[in-house]
């Protein structure tokens, strides 16, 4: 099969009055398959298979992988700590001043799990033919904040801008480069999650985050590979810094109301959102999931370029009857749309 029009597939969701559904979710998939965390985080091939079974299995209208925000940080040399049930995480700082940044080398492709991701996606693309397949990355700023430590980076804009854009211009290379790798796997677009950004003002995102998100984009994004911007730090102060990108879809988190965000989306671009990840799909139970989504729904019925989400990736041990619910939802809405 030819690779899918992403430029097509978006027109569609928007021209269509039924609704679809992307959760950022792969945590299910390795669960159900019998693997952890750890596994499937170091094995290309264990997150593969977690991506195919999520797929198997549930109507989601794209495919997506792991939201690991350590995997560009490793690469560069940070210390990753592996939990056998949780998300990995960067331990310290891995450059402290100044002389850090300037010698900071820009890593190649070879570094850490990279190549374990790439291997994870490419087998997603050569598989999973029926729907996009969506890759992940990290922004330059949320990645400038692992590398330099998440306070002293929103310090270090304000004390020496100069430096902090030497950073976020070697994180914004490394994170191209990979992008383009990603592209070549065959995935069909690719996530970029910046949830550090959604700390700063508008002002701030757009020029310490948004404009290296643009370079990005503006170098990837086609026809057949679409960027979709995840913000789930975003309090509704930075979505028009988040639109400057020209990403192809808004990502959100459930600390904004989607129909003041919505509001601010091109309406040729989807918004994606933004159930709980915690509260609503691990914690919550199959109805309260279901009221949840309906009313979600409900509430964004003047915006056709609305997609049924998570608020970010739903974390491990949610529950299977929490997922069908959530798509038992979806198809309610629809039903009654018919």
């Amino acid at each position: 099969m030819g690779k899918i029009n992403m430029r097509s597939f978006i027109q569609e969701i928007i021209a269509d009055k039924k609704r679809v559904a992307i959760p950022i979710m792969t945590h299910p998939g390795i669960e159900m398959n019998g693997n952890s965390v750890r596994d499937a985080v170091t094995d290309g091939e264990v997150h593969f298979r977690a991506i195919q079974t999520l797929n198997q299995r549930y109507p989601s209208a794209a495919a997506t992988v792991i939201m690991d925000l350590t995997v560009e940080a490793e690469a560069f040399g940070a210390e990753i700590i592996f939990p056998k049930h949780e998300v990995p995480s960067v331990v310290g700082r891995l450059i402290t001043d100044e002389a850090g940044i300037e010698a900071l080398q820009v890593p190649e492709l070879d570094k850490g799990r990279v190549g374990e991701y790439l291997k994870a996606n490419r087998l997603a693309a050569e598989t999973i033919t029926d729907r996009p397949v969506l890759a992940g990355c990290i922004g330059p700023y949320s990645l400038a904040g692992r590398l330099y430590d998440m306070s002293e980076i929103m310090m270090l804009i304000y004390i020496n801008p100069d430096a902090a854009n030497l950073l976020l211009q070697k994180c914004t290379d490394f994170i191209l480069s990979y992008c383009r790798a990603l592209k070549e796997t065959g995935v069909a677009g690719v996530v970029i999650a910046e949830p550090a950004a959604g700390l700063l003002s508008n002002e701030d995102c757009q020029q310490f985050s948004s404009i290296f998100v643009k370079e990005i984009i503006d170098a990837v994004q086609d026809d057949t590979f679409a960027v979709i911007l995840h913000n789930c730090g975003n309090m509704g102060q930075c979505t028009p810094a988040m639109v400057y990108t020209g990403a192809a879809g808004y990502h959100f988190g459930n600390n904004i109301d989607m129909t003041v965000a919505m509001k601010e989306i091109p309406a040729d671009a989807l918004g994606l959102g933004n159930l709980d990840p915690v509260a609503v799909f691990k914690q919550g139970s199959a109805e309260s999931i279901k009221r949840d989504a309906l009313q979600l729904l409900a509430d964004m019925e003047p915006y056709p370029n609305f997609v049924l989400s998570s608020g970010c990736d739903t974390p491990p041990e949610v529950p299977a009857e929490n997922i069908d619910a959530f798509f038992e939802a979806l198809k309610t809405y629809n039903d009654s749309r018919a």
